[in-house]
């Protein structure tokens, strides 16, 4: 009897533990699991999470659960025909123009004290006015400092998505012999990138697959107006363990590619010229993969490591985060290739927006490097991509 009763004691604990084991990965998958997702034939299936099912509940609603029988999550369904997609892997330059002018350092005049920054001014803010006078340049900033005599000059300032006002009262510099705010702006940046997808109903086109930030401050910067410009690449510095590889390049002076028009978390948006449409849009084809399409395992990327031309690299999926806050860090991909391997090391800078093949379908972009290992970095939706691409 005494043996029966531990026997059955152990058992009970075993199915209490495995019971608990069963609830916790419920739960987990029920945190990385969106909200709601867009299917193209109906079918709620996670490419990630082979062992759940979903059953519809009503007609724009799935409840999923784990092996049938344990609940975890309730998902809106929409059911949507996916965009056919032109594939980049083509470098391209930016040429972007602020909206407005960006406060990336401060300092004292001539020693003395530093106006910007009594004004209450931060690196990072945007001055989208001086004194009424809209911003596009540097030179209008310091036209308006240098006019002032010396009398308060009235900022507007956006900050954090916040529209805030100050005020600077410009120190005369002995020095350089002119009016000083103290700070130092930046109105526009240059760059490499790499072309994902262009929508072939449209002509518009998506890249990049992170935001344009200022190399100083980390912000997002604001986009007033912008050229996507031919580009070659001349070389490849290779990725090193704690050394992030880079592609060097130079713009051609060939006629642009298009004109940018957004700049948002997860790259950036525009519209291709006739040029660009006569150069870029005669690539491959694929649909567009929805989120919960990727599965782990085998895909290829698209990448240009030398010339103008992209190739095709074998990678493999490791990770998948459905529900990710972050707008361009929702999977982890490994690079594969050997051929890249040993001419990149793996994922270098430049090769962000690189589009993302599995299952013949475009499933996203390479946007970020693993500093201590270039093999392996992070990929971004490109269905976020394009749910971006055609809202800007």
């Amino acid at each position: 009897m005494l043996f029966k009763n531990a026997f059955l004691k152990i058992s009970a604990g075993i199915l209490s533990a495995f019971l608990l084991g069963l609830f916790g990965t419920a739960g987990y998958y029920s945190s990385n699991l969106p909200d709601h997702i867009t299917t193209e034939n109906g079918a709620v299936e996670f490419g990630a999470y082979p062992n759940l099912s979903a059953d519809y509940i009503a007609d724009d609603r799935a409840a999923v659960s784990l092996m049938g029988t344990i609940p975890v999550k309730s998902v809106a369904v929409d059911r949507k025909e996916p965009p056919v997609l032109i594939a980049g892997g083509s470098p391209f330059g930016i040429k972007l123009l602020m909206e407005g002018v960006m406060v990336t350092d401060m300092g004292d005049v001539d020693g003395i004290s530093c106006p910007a920054e009594d004004a209450g001014i931060e690196l990072g803010d945007v001055i989208t006015h001086a004194d009424n006078v809209p911003l596009t340049s540097n030179k209008d900033l310091q036209r308006v400092i240098s006019e002032s005599s010396g009398n308060s000059v009235k900022l507007r300032i956006s900050r954090g998505g916040q529209e805030l006002t100050a005020a600077v009262s410009p120190i005369y510099s002995e020095k350089d012999e002119k009016w000083r705010s103290g700070m130092w702006v930046r109105d526009s940046i240059a760059g490499i990138g790499t072309l994902t997808f262009i929508d072939k109903a449209t002509g518009r086109f998506s890249g990049l697959g992170h935001p344009i930030c200022d190399s100083d401050t980390g912000e997002l910067v604001p986009l007033h107006s912008g050229e996507a410009v031919p580009v070659k690449i001349t070389e490849t510095k290779k990725g090193q363990p704690g050394s992030p590889g880079e592609l060097h390049g130079q713009f051609t002076g060939l006629p642009m590619y298009g004109t940018l028009s957004g700049n948002s978390g997860c790259g950036v948006f525009g519209t291709l010229s006739d040029t660009g449409a006569e150069r870029l849009g005669t690539s491959a084809e694929y649909k567009l993969g929805y989120r919960q399409d990727i599965a782990l395992g085998e895909a290829y990327i698209l990448s240009t490591v030398s010339g103008t031309e992209p190739k095709m690299y074998s990678a493999v999926i490791e990770e998948v985060d459905y529900n990710s806050r972050n707008a361009s860090k929702n999977m982890i991909i490994r690079i594969t290739d050997e051929e890249l391997i040993n001419s990149s090391g793996g994922i270098v800078q430049g090769m962000s927006g690189s589009p993302i093949i599995q299952n013949d379908r475009l499933v996203g972009a390479v946007t970020h490097v693993f500093v201590n290992d270039p093999t392996r970095g992070y990929g971004v939706f490109a269905e976020s991509m394009y749910e971006n691409l055609i809202k800007n």
